[in-house]
């Protein structure tokens, strides 16, 4: 199992959209298409996960309460709300489409992939770069 840091990135501005984060990569020999499956598939486990916590009561701590207040909301979960259902195969197909568009690049370790059939070679502690492109007005 390889550990893998995620950053999203957008042409043009300062500031990542998130935070970097890290994802549990368990396949060797994989092809950039596989890699993007599985940081997909990581990622709508992680928001899924968000959403069960947010359904649960929880105890603020001094730490949260202030790290609500610097957000600008603090809660203690419990709440009574729709939660958002996530297709998988869905959010796959909008990955893959997006990267053939030529909407996003992938750059593991500062090499660009662009293939996805392309042998993906990872390190310990590889870190995988989605830069997202910005069509321009008018163009």
């Amino acid at each position: 199992m390889q550990i893998v840091e995620v950053e999203a990135k957008v042409i043009g501005r300062k500031r990542s959209p998130i935070a970097p984060w890290q994802v549990s990569i368990s396949q060797e020999g994989l092809t950039l298409r596989d890699l993007i499956l599985d940081i997909v598939d990581a990622e709508v486990t992680a928001f899924r996960d968000r959403q069960e916590q947010q359904r649960l009561p929880q105890i603020l701590t001094k730490d949260a309460i202030a790290w609500g207040m610097e957000k600008g909301k603090i809660t203690s979960g419990d709440r009574e709300f729709a939660t958002q259902s996530v297709d998988l195969q869905a959010a796959f197909e909008a990955a893959i489409q997006a990267f053939s568009d030529g909407l996003y690049y992938v750059f593991i370790d500062d090499r660009q992939y662009e293939s996805l059939d392309e042998q993906v070679t990872l390190q310990p502690q590889s870190k995988v770069l989605f830069l997202r492109l910005v069509a321009m007005v008018g163009g």
